[in-house]
């Protein structure tokens, strides 16, 4: 069966706007205007992304533009510490239902938890696959276990447990430097890595990552608050696609903004 990567590909890369962390964080990382869902699906359709990540009750609500659909399928709070586990709080049908293009999951590599969440996620990839839709695994490090969750070797590992579960994406953080992220693409294998934006950054640091993502063999960001928090979003959005899709240097895309 052919799954189909190009729902949220282009030119083999993707620029996924991640808003899935009201969820996440609470509403910690939001303003008067983006916490408007309608004012992100806005800004993800205006700027061509390949895609949106949502949980589902925002997709449910608010969800009925062009750019295509990542459905998040579980969850968790930041509130309660110990050992993270994160279980499934959406199906497979109910994504195909809302008109997901992809479907994603968490799995906390190095929690006393994660055989939960690898038995899940394999439920998960089996149906998703069955209704030819890529499978994105958020493999995030953590736990009493991890001492260092951006180490070169730890999210080497992470991405090769991303591979042999069966993800289609992994979607990681950026280890620091070319060379290790390097490394990390080499393990993920035939699993196309996307980095996560993280924390708000300066316009020409993000550049300069997103830059040094792709020169490594990566094949995109899955970005939220550096795009959504910005204040001209559709300008930064315009020099990322410059290097995601259009192989441009730095100093070609900060002419966007």
């Amino acid at each position: 069966m052919r799954i189909k990567l190009s729902n949220i590909t282009r030119k083999n890369h993707s620029l996924l706007l991640a808003y899935d962390q009201g969820l996440e964080h609470g509403p910690t990382d939001f303003n008067d205007q983006n916490v408007d869902p309608s004012y992100v699906l806005d800004i993800a359709e205006k700027g061509g992304f390949t895609g949106v990540i949502l949980q589902k009750g925002v997709a449910e609500k608010y969800y009925h533009h062009k750019v295509p659909l990542v459905l998040k399928l579980n969850g968790k709070t930041n509130l309660l510490k110990g050992e993270p586990l994160s279980t499934q709080l959406c199906s497979v049908k109910q994504a195909v239902k809302l008109g997901a293009k992809a479907v994603g999951y968490t799995i906390y590599v190095g929690s006393a938890h994660e055989q939960v969440m690898f038995k899940e996620f394999h439920k998960i990839q089996s149906e998703a696959h069955d209704n030819e839709l890529p499978v994105i695994a958020w493999m995030y490090p953590r736990g009493k276990a991890v001492k260092n969750p951006r180490s070169k070797k730890m999210l080497a590992y992470a991405a090769r447990i991303g591979l042999e579960l069966g993800a289609d994406f992994v979607k990681l953080y950026y280890p620091g430097s070319i060379e290790s992220f390097k490394w990390v693409v080499k393990c993920a294998g035939k699993a196309r890595v996307l980095v996560a934006g993280g924390e708000k950054k300066g316009d020409k640091a993000l550049l300069k990552r997103v830059n040094n993502i792709i020169n490594a063999g990566g094949a995109g960001m899955a970005i939220g608050r550096n795009i959504w928090q910005h204040k001209e979003p559709l300008k930064i959005t315009k020099a990322l696609k410059k290097i995601v899709f259009d192989n441009k240097s730095v100093s070609e895309a900060l002419r966007c903004l």
